[in-house]
């Protein structure tokens, strides 16, 4: 199933994001390599990161627990997860 996902980071996430930030893109990529990560990107204000967006698409829960039990912000206390939104949607695509 296909989802949007917005992920705000804590407030004094920063400094933890930048650290991890080439194992989060490495991980996202091969997700992309697989499918799973549709496209991804981050959230700016201000020209700062604040956040990630993501579209993604799991074909179980499991694979969602176990995508976000890897997940280097996750991991590393970047992302909010109190404020964390996973919708689902249905994507259009180019023909």
């Amino acid at each position: 199933m296909q989802y949007l996902v917005i992920a705000y980071d804590h407030d004094d996430a920063l400094d933890r994001r930048l650290e991890v930030r080439e194992a989060h893109v490495l991980g996202a990529r091969k997700l992309m390599d697989e499918g799973k990560i549709i496209n991804a990107g981050a959230l700016i204000e201000d020209d700062v990161m604040v956040g990630s967006t993501l579209l993604v698409d799991f074909e179980t829960d499991e694979e969602i627990d176990e995508w976000l039990e890897n997940e280097p912000y996750v991991q590393n206390n970047v992302w909010n997860m109190d404020e964390f939104q996973m919708v689902p949607v249905k994507l259009l695509h180019k023909k």
